[in-house]
């Protein structure tokens, strides 16, 4: 027997008119390309995205057809979030901070019709545009006054396009499971690898974010939104922010330390979202203007993804800006959300040290997310907290394969997808990465976790970053090499380095070297490049090796 309740597709577009219906007036404030801070509303919004589906159905945009856009967060770039997947169409969102070859490959991979792009762009799309065949028109998201003088092809302007449609259209009814958005991994190896999100999980992802054991994401919060729109659709809260009606405050192409704080202090943010990288640009601002966070700002939670956060981060936002750090994991595969670090009720009387400790954890599945470890042949392993293993996880909003099927099968028989990841899992379901499959170090026969090493050497006071690659040894097969940055005008020496991890981490884990570098290479979304990291130090000796 079926229930008897109403059927109503789970569509994208539901949320903006939701939005537009309910929190109207709620703002959405962007740092503009064009440099003044625009602000704009849920109900602007609404009514701008219908006004662009009807131009794009005047340009000839058929539902299933990829549109394209090349941009930081803002509030144009959220009316396309709705406009080209409300009208059945799927948004491509490519990351700019690609090699140009990787953009323009996804580009024809993707078969995008249209490129929307943000006019600080404007040199990149007139070099790649001749290598986009496929490309019928671009458009730059700017007024006329603001039309950038440059020979890209068929170049339209984005608040012409617009300006004389009707703020009335009909959203279409269609399958919930139909494509909404198409977001490319990183392509750490190979070609970059297309994920293909259906409006169902959008919604259902949407949901878990603004879930209290989620993010709780909700209309109290000022939200800034670090991350970027091309990374992960902002993990999700353009969506969420409509969903239940929270301001969301979106920085362009400012990013630096001064310029993310101003926000949070003017537009009383509660909430933020960002990589550690951009914490620590907000730190060095912080240390250096001598402010102080706490008489300033209002902010109360940061969600801390893309990678681990390390403890000195989570007590300097507890200390310095009486913040909670919400540690958060996901990936592009997962839409991205997957697990959620908040305390239990048994944990609510531990001392700071051991909360900050679990805190470091990954977390806790949210509901829609189902984890498993199994060893090297796939069998399943134990969530003590003590056996570690390959990650593995399924759920309604992580990928069942790739655009135009690259990579192959790649679900197990059970139906779960293998993150890549090393982990273990306790018995409360904290789920702690040890490391990536591909960078975890094997030193005799044993794994040496390089995030362990990079946590315990980054809450030395005078290290601002630092990673851990495995270096061939003859004898132990691998042994950890420490690459650090050390704070501006401090001076630690490789000894003292060294000599902190004495009492932090097992004897034989502890790196054999320490080199200081002026930086360490990062991929476009704000991750450690260890690739790269490897190939810079291939031909390093350790002491002692000829």
């Amino acid at each position: 027997m079926l229930g008897l309740m109403q059927h109503q597709s789970l569509l994208v577009s539901s949320l903006i008119e939701h939005a537009c219906l309910n929190h109207p007036e709620r703002e959405i404030v962007s740092r503009s390309s064009e440099g003044p801070l625009q602000r704009s509303t849920y109900g602007s919004v609404a009514r701008r995205a219908r006004q662009m589906a009807n131009a794009l159905t005047r340009l000839g945009v058929q539902p299933g057809e990829r549109v394209a856009t090349l941009a930081w967060n803002g509030y144009r770039h959220m009316e396309l979030y709705y406009a080209v997947s409300g009208m059945g169409a799927i948004l491509h969102t490519i990351n700019p901070r690609l090699f140009a070859e990787q953009i323009t490959y996804i580009a024809n991979h993707a078969q995008d019709q249209y490129l929307f792009f943000d006019i600080g762009f404007a040199g990149l799309i007139e070099q790649l545009a001749p290598s986009m065949p496929g490309v019928k028109g671009f458009i730059a998201m700017t007024d006329r006054a603001h039309m950038p003088a440059a020979n890209i092809p068929n170049l339209l302007c984005y608040e012409e396009l617009i300006a004389g449609e009707s703020e009335q259209y009909v959203w279409p009814e269609f399958d919930e499971n139909s494509a909404a958005t198409l977001c490319y991994t990183s392509g750490t190896t190979g070609h970059p690898k297309g994920v293909l999100y259906s409006h169902r999980s959008t919604v259902l992802h949407a949901m878990a974010v603004c879930s209290t054991d989620g993010l709780a994401v909700s209309a109290a919060d000022s939200a800034l939104v670090v991350v970027p729109m091309f990374h992960v659709n902002a993990w999700g809260m353009p969506y969420a922010g409509a969903l239940c009606g929270a301001k969301l405050v979106l920085p362009g192409p400012q990013m630096d330390g001064k310029s993310i704080y101003e926000l949070m202090r003017d537009e009383r943010v509660t909430l933020s979202l960002g990589v550690p990288t951009v914490w620590l640009m907000l730190f060095r601002h912080v240390e250096t203007q001598q402010l102080d966070p706490r008489a300033e700002l209002c902010m109360t939670r940061c969600v801390i993804g893309g990678a681990a956060a390390p403890l000195s981060m989570i007590e300097q936002f507890e200390s310095r800006f009486g913040a909670t750090v919400i540690h958060a994991w996901g990936m592009t595969e997962m839409s991205p959300l997957g697990t959620v670090c908040k305390l239990l009720p048994k944990h609510a009387a531990l001392p700071a040290a051991e909360r900050h400790k679990l805190q470091m954890k990954q977390g806790r599945a949210v509901f829609g997310v189902t984890l498993k470890i199994t060893d090297d042949d796939g069998n399943a392993l134990p969530h003590d907290g003590v056996a570690f293993g390959h990650l593995k996880v399924r759920g309604p909003w992580i990928a069942s394969g790739y655009f135009g099927g690259e990579g192959g099968q790649v679900l197990d028989e059970q139906g779960y997808f293998d993150t890549g990841d090393v982990a273990t899992i306790d018995a409360d379901g904290y789920m702690l990465i040890t490391d990536r499959a591909k960078d975890v170090i094997k030193s005799g026969g044993e794994w040496i976790s390089s995030i362990d090493l990079e946590n315990a050497a980054m809450d030395h006071p005078d290290v601002a970053e630092a990673a851990v690659i495995g270096i061939a040894h003859p004898t132990w097969q691998e042994r950890p090499l420490l690459v650090a940055v050390r704070k501006a005008g401090r001076d630690v020496t490789r000894d003292e380095l060294l000599a902190h991890l004495e009492s932090r981490v097992a004897k034989w884990w502890r790196p054999d070297d320490v080199v200081f570098v002026e930086e360490l290479p990062h991929t476009a979304t704000g991750k450690l490049q260890k690739m790269k990291l490897r190939e810079m130090f291939r031909d390093y000796r350790l002491p002692g090796q000829n």
